[in-house]
């Protein structure tokens, strides 16, 4: 027996319903798909900003760390002078405070605002003790006068202190009798200290170099 009209249409209408509950299903998957779609990639974003700002942050810190590290350059200004920059352009000088080692019996040195060494602030010294070591009235080679440069300088808006061990390379030549001419090199840095442990370091090398 075949069934009737009102069970066809009854069959029909519940087919329809079905059909439309899964859409409604479907789109509800398709919904939460959006959204997981859309979260992830606004948390991929996050994660590349993230690791881009991190990535920023470690290259301005050694762009500091690079600026805030002070190395000296020296070119003589005729025989008794040095004049003395930064190897970085951008790092401008305040003030500088040398260092001289104890046996020399020198007072600190302070500059203001133009750095540079003189012979006049150590030579009568430095010939009184290598007279005292019995060292030569002439050099052989370049000699070395260990100091220690306290500076002050300016980058980029920020003020610095650096302080580092150095060498003053300079010539002696003549006899007691006659004078001596001292007439100065050069600087070359050792390394970078800070307060006694600089000040040591100066005394070690200025010893070594009276025991030749």
């Amino acid at each position: 027996m075949s069934d009737s009209p009102e069970a066809k249409q009854e069959t029909r209408k519940e087919e329809a319903a079905r059909i439309r509950r899964r859409w409604i299903t479907l789109g509800e998957l398709l919904a939460v798909a959006a959204v997981l779609i859309s979260a992830l990639t606004l948390y991929l974003n996050w994660a590349d900003k993230k690791d881009e700002r991190a990535s920023k942050a470690a290259e301005n810190s050694k762009a500091s760390a690079r600026a805030a590290r002070l190395v000296l350059n020296a070119s003589a200004d005729g025989d008794s002078r040095l004049t003395l920059k930064p190897t970085d352009p951008d790092q401008l000088v305040q003030s500088q405070t040398i260092h001289f080692p104890r046996a020399l019996g020198i007072a600190p040195v302070d500059t203001t605002g133009e750095p540079r060494i003189e012979a006049g602030w150590f030579e009568d010294a430095l010939k009184k003790a290598r007279n005292a070591a019995k060292l030569p009235d002439d050099s052989i080679g370049d000699e070395k006068l260990p100091v220690t440069i306290v500076t002050q300088f300016v980058v980029n808006g920020d003020t610095h202190s650096d302080s580092a061990v150095y060498d003053i390379g300079y010539g002696i030549a003549g006899k007691w009798l006659s004078g001596h001419k001292l007439t100065l090199r050069g600087l070359s840095l050792v390394s970078h200290a800070q307060g006694a442990d600089a000040q040591a370091k100066i005394d070690a090398r200025w010893a070594r170099q009276t025991k030749r």
